[in-house]
């Protein structure tokens, strides 16, 4: 699969990768997605690769509505 499209989204904290694979397992299933082998825990955005621009429009959409929960302890 070619990953031509991509969206930065902003996410601080740790477990960045989890966190957002998590989120996109409930609010987006079918979606097909690459994430960066690891992100700085200093970092407060993040860019998740994608299939389309339908796809990024839905991350988006669903990303404003119900953004994932913050980090543990916040």
């Amino acid at each position: 699969m070619t990953f031509k499209y991509s969206v930065t989204l902003p996410i601080s904290g740790g477990n960045k990768l989890r966190r957002f694979r998590e989120w996109a397992e409930r609010q987006l299933p079918n979606l097909s997605y690459s994430l960066p082998q690891q992100t700085p825990i200093e970092t407060t955005a993040m860019t998740v690769r994608l299939l389309s621009l339908d796809d990024r429009a839905r991350v988006l959409n669903s990303w404003a509505t119900t953004p994932p929960p913050g980090p543990e302890g916040s």
